[in-house]
């Protein structure tokens, strides 16, 4: 704008403030609103820019046929005349002095010539000049002249420019003087993260289970903890007052007992029954065998990695097993065991130690923990050891202590009179230890005291445990020997009559029967139920008995048998589980379970097995390997049981098998999505694919596939992952893979149920539900019904979600899922919410949070914090909603979920806007609030979900509004209306419609007249059209903007409908209103 143009501009503008102050009747500041004004104005003049241009024009044409006086006077108009002029005063001045006239009269006279000449050359000049210059004058202020669009610019500036910007100012100067601020409410302080606290507390209360039973429980080693205990008495008060002298000392340290004594003296015993006998004074136990003295005893990283397990440490640290160097492993593992347990007292028991510098590594400082380790001789702790070290040799039992013993382990009371002598040759003859006292003892009955020494004593000069061993074993039947010396195939691990029967070739009565009997002799100790396992004494002599007297052949089978009897019946419980996967193709048998519960329960004691005896696996046919490896990894992601499943990585990277490698590490990807690591499994899974694609194995591609397309739906990456679906169902077509195909079918049904194809969902949905049937997979069948409850509650039929929702609550309770049932809660309690009741919607979520974190299921919490916010602001808590909403943010951050972190931001921004907006009386305070719903809306258009995009527009929009910024409002609900129609959600565009016509009043070009005229002619428009999926809501909102509107709308009123309510809210949202045809 040309400065002079600008001068007259403001020229106007000031005339337009005058008149506005004056029509307040002074209310308003001339001079501040004068400076706005002008700060303004190039905003205002763009509103006129058009006319402006053609003003601009005209002059441009003006000036180029303009001819200034000035100009007139140039080289070329008067350079003739001058010239003339020249020549005639020198001639004049020639012809004087040609005459004889006197050179000063001839030069006067030339000079009057000339003075004449330049005289009567201005004239003409001038003459011309005036006559253009009065026609061009006229021109001007003819119709289209300049000055006729100079008029006319003005004209477009006062009404498209400055008489908004002033209706602005008067609503914004309304809209402060109406404002009352209300007091501030003091913010709470946010707790902290619950998670793993929670967990941890879980983990400690249930590791004194996990401790051998007192009843005739074993420690992990092999010693006796429970059964006849005698002898010991002693040792048990002493070492409770070392405990309690620990903790009347100011220090805080743990207390080291060194249990030291030979094998058999029943240490490990002492320790469990310490461990048992102390429980009240400590929040948690944990035995682990360190095989000091065995050829390969347990490494200090493996000990950390049980112990952190045991006692409830995070559980990626022990699924995902870095492969750096030993010592940088030991180094992180032992600063996390020690940050794990400061301040926590708990019992460890170090079974059979034998180094002393592990052992330093795996006290736990800076807490009160009892540390119980037992070794064959006194460990040297050091000095330096920040403990209260302390050493208790376990010795011979006394001839009291050992009388006592002989009678509790006699098969039957002694009837005969009591033989002191000969009891005290036995004593003698098993060295006083407690093992071998406890095995030649069970005789007693069948065998005199006198009777039983002398058969001691034909043995000659041996190991007092093995004298015992060898009597017993020669009393035992040769199927019992037989199953003693295939027991120490079996590993350390406890086992039960399964194992027993596949290592003997004879059924499962006939192998408890025989288990049974060899416990009674002590043989082999009973730890729970039908639970059994070999002393490391007992299962050296049971080793060197099976080399000696058994074939390398006849070995081989018993451990072939084992594994496979082990692979089928692991197999078939997950098959009762998952159906007829392609995984576990052609296994159909129940193999004998009662019920599907007693499957599992069945795998839940056998686990620990299975896994010791995959380590002894060397040589059984590969496939039966690979099936019962597979079983075992399933059962671990159906229980949350990621240590196991690191342990079984590990094992299969040791072995370098391919194809067990690619099984193990598709389900190490799969727990690692379970943890909320969703990067580390989106790696993991997409290289699981190229190792299957290579190996040309297309089931496994398309189970990775189907595997990977989840992670990638769980990450927000709806697009990939509708396509990576898509791959895995194409390659799953043929029937043999029906039930693979329903995985993949109904995981794809989520994905197309964000991107709001609902009907696309139902359809794919009742296509899995019909094929799980078929394939009699329970846990797919609870899959599907989770999915097909949370595409009911986005259709809005809550009674058909709550009953889908519930068939999977009871279906996952069925197959033991305690991570889908804490996901079903977590649903059941939003039907709550959309059912517009949030009081006990919140209550369930509680719960249902609980349960997440009792399953670390990091994504689960995150989903569950997200719609409790929303209950606690259905419910009025603004405050706590919001806190947990940005709890839910930060974890859906930490994981990558960006379809979450969209979710969450959009949520936190309206709650946010809502909460500052209750304290102040208007939107004006919604900076915060407004950025988190901007990058909301940069997420859901990233990640291409229309749905969000268009629903956080309208709360944009709303924000717009509410600060007199109509116009950009109402961009936002033109955008929004664009979004909502490309998906064809009429809920959503009704809203958008309806804010529309609210604000068109107010950011009409025309004024608030014409804006009011168009807004009753869409509003109408919009009630003229009806469709099943309308919100009640806007009905009555509708019918309150129709009288308004009717009545007359008053700018200084200013924008009213965020105050009377007339705007959408969170149940909006929650039904999608796209067409759907529920499938037949």
């Amino acid at each position: 704008m040309r400065d002079s143009h600008r001068a007259e501009a403001e020229r106007l503008l000031v005339r337009a403030v005058e008149e506005e102050v004056r029509r307040s009747g002074g209310r308003a500041d001339s001079a501040v609103l004068l400076a706005r004004a002008r700060a303004a104005l190039d905003g205002m003049a763009a509103n006129a820019d058009e006319e402006y241009a053609a003003y601009e024009q005209a002059l441009a044409e003006a000036e180029a046929g303009q001819q200034p006086l000035a100009e007139r006077f140039s080289r070329r108009n008067v350079s003739t005349p001058l010239l003339v002029t020249a020549v005639a005063a020198i001639a004049a001045i020639g012809a004087d002095v040609a005459l004889g006239t006197a050179t000063g009269t001839a030069l006067g006279a030339g000079a009057v010539v000339a003075v004449a000449g330049a005289a009567t050359t201005v004239a003409k000049v001038t003459a011309s000049h005036w006559p253009a210059a009065h026609r061009r004058a006229g021109a001007l202020g003819q119709p289209g002249g300049a000055e006729q669009l100079r008029l006319q610019w003005l004209t477009a500036l006062e009404v498209r420019g400055i008489r908004p910007f002033l209706d602005q100012q008067r609503m914004l100067a309304s809209s402060t003087r109406t404002a009352t601020k209300k007091p501030a409410v003091a913010p709470q302080l946010r707790g902290a993260d619950r998670s793993a606290a929670a967990r941890r507390r879980s983990v400690l209360e249930q590791s004194f289970g996990h401790l051998p039973e007192l009843g005739g429980g074993t420690s992990q080693a092999g010693g006796s903890g429970g059964g006849p205990f005698a002898g010991r008495r002693e040792a048990m008060t002493q070492i409770a007052q070392w405990v309690h002298a620990a903790r009347a000392s100011t220090e805080t340290k743990p207390t080291v007992v060194v249990l030291y004594g030979d094998a058999g003296s029943g240490r490990t015993t002492l320790a469990v029954r310490a461990a048992h006998h102390l429980k009240d004074q400590f929040r948690g136990a944990c035995v682990v065998d360190l095989r000091g003295d065995s050829a390969d005893p347990l490494s200090t990283r493996d000990a950390l990695l049980h112990l952190l397990n045991r006692l409830g440490a995070p559980r990626e640290q022990l699924l995902f097993r870095e492969r750096s160097s030993a010592e940088q492993q030991v180094r992180r593992l032992s600063e996390l065991y020690h940050q794990h347990l400061t301040g926590l007292p708990v019992t460890v028991v170090l079974d059979d130690a034998s180094d002393a510098a592990q052992v330093r590594t795996l006290v736990p400082e800076r807490s009160d923990s009892l540390v119980l380790v037992t070794a064959r001789r006194p460990l040297d702790l050091a000095d330096d050891i920040p403990a209260w070290v302390h050493q208790l040799p376990v010795d011979a039992l006394d001839p009291a202590g050992a009388e006592e013993l002989l009678r509790a382990s006699a098969e039957e009371p002694s009837s005969g009179p009591y033989d002191a002598q000969s009891a005290d040759k036995v004593r003698e003859l098993c060295g006083g230890l407690p093992l071998a006292l406890r095995i030649a003892g069970s005789s007693l009955g069948p065998r005199t005291a006198h009777q039983l020494a002398a058969d001691l004593g034909a043995y000659g000069p041996v190991d007092p445990v093995e004298r015992a061993l060898w009597l017993r074993y020669t009393d035992q039947s040769e199927q019992a020997r037989r199953l003693l010396r295939r027991l120490a195939l079996a590993g350390r691990a406890s086992l039960g009559a399964a194992a027993a029967a596949a290592l003997l070739a004879t059924d499962e009565q006939e192998a408890q029967r025989l288990l049974s009997d060899l416990a009674r002799t002590g043989l082999i100790d009973h730890v729970r139920a039908s639970r059994y396992r070999l002393h490391d004494a007992v299962r050296s002599f049971a080793q060197a008995r099976l080399l000696d007297e058994e074939e390398a052949k006849e070995r081989a089978a018993a451990q072939e048998r084992l594994i496979q009897n082990y692979a089928d019946l692991a197999g078939a419980v997950i098959r009762m589980v998952d159906g007829k996967m392609s995984t576990r193709a052609g296994q159909f048998g129940a193999h004998g379970f009662a019920s599907l519960d007693a499957a599992l329960r069945w795998l839940d004691d056998e686990s620990s097995f299975i896994t010791s005896a995959l380590r002894h696996a060397e040589g059984v046919n590969q496939q039966t390997v690979l099936g019962l490896l597979g079983a075992l990894c399933d059962y671990c992601l159906l229980r949350g049981d990621l240590y196991r499943l690191g342990e079984i990585s590990e094992l299969s990277q040791a072995v370098d098998q391919g194809l067990l490698e690619r099984s193990v590490r598709w389900r190490t990807g799969i727990a690692a999505r379970q943890l909320g690591e969703l990067d580390k499994a989106r790696t993991t899974l997409s290289s699981v694919v190229g190792l299957y694609r290579e190996a040309q194995n297309d089931s496994g591609t398309a189970l990775a596939l189907c595997s990977l397309g989840i992670t990638l739906h769980h990450q927000g990456n709806l697009t990939e992952a509708a396509a990576k679906l898509h791959e895995a169902i194409e390659l799953q077509s043929s029937d043999e893979q029906a039930e693979d195909r329903a995985w993949s079918l109904h995981a794809l049904a989520a994905v197309e149920r964000d991107r709001a194809n609902l009907a696309e969902a139902l359809t794919l949905l009742a296509t899995a539900l019909t094929l799980h049937r078929e394939g009699e997979s329970l846990h797919g069948e609870a899959w599907t019904h989770f999915q097909l409850g949370q595409v009911c509650l986005r259709m809005g039929d809550v009674p058909r979600a709550e009953s889908e929702l519930r068939t999977a609550l009871d279906l996952y309770g069925r197959t033991r899922d305690g991570r889908g049932e804490a996901w079903a809660l977590t649903q059941l309690a939003r039907a709550r919410l959309v059912d517009g009741d949030p009081a006990p919607a919140v209550d369930q979520l509680r719960q249902a949070l609980s349960r997440h974190r009792d399953n670390e299921d990091a994504r689960g919490e995150a989903w569950t914090l997200y719609y409790l916010g929303q209950a606690l602001e259905e419910g009025g808590d603004r405050d706590q909603a919001v806190r947990e909403l940005e709890r839910a943010r930060t974890m859906f951050s930490r994981m990558r979920d960006v379809y979450g972190l969209a979710c969450a931001r959009h949520h936190s921004g309206r709650v946010t806007r809502d909460q500052r907006a209750a304290q102040t009386g208007n939107l004006r305070n919604s900076g915060f609030a407004r950025q988190l719903l901007v990058d909301a809306r940069a997420d859901f258009h990233r990640i291409g979900v229309a749905h969000g995009e268009a629903w956080t527009c309208l709360e944009l929009a709303l924000i717009d509004a509410g600060n007199n910024r109509v116009a950009q409002a109402l961009a936002l609900c033109d955008e929004a209306t664009e979004l909502f129609a490309s998906y064809q959600d009429d809920r959503g565009s009704d809203w958008a419609r309806f804010l529309r016509c609210t604000l068109l009043p107010f950011a009409s070009p025309g004024g608030i007249e014409v804006g009011s005229v168009v807004a009753q002619e869409e509003l109408a428009q919009l009630m003229g059209t009806s469709h099943s999926s309308r919100d009640g809501k806007l009905e009555d909102c509708a019918e309150a903007l129709a009288v308004m509107l009717e009545r007359g709308v008053h700018l200084e009123d200013g924008w009213q409908a965020w105050h009377l309510g007339m705007v959408p809210n969170r149940h909006a949202r929650e039904v999608m209103g796209v067409p759907v045809t529920a499938p037949t």
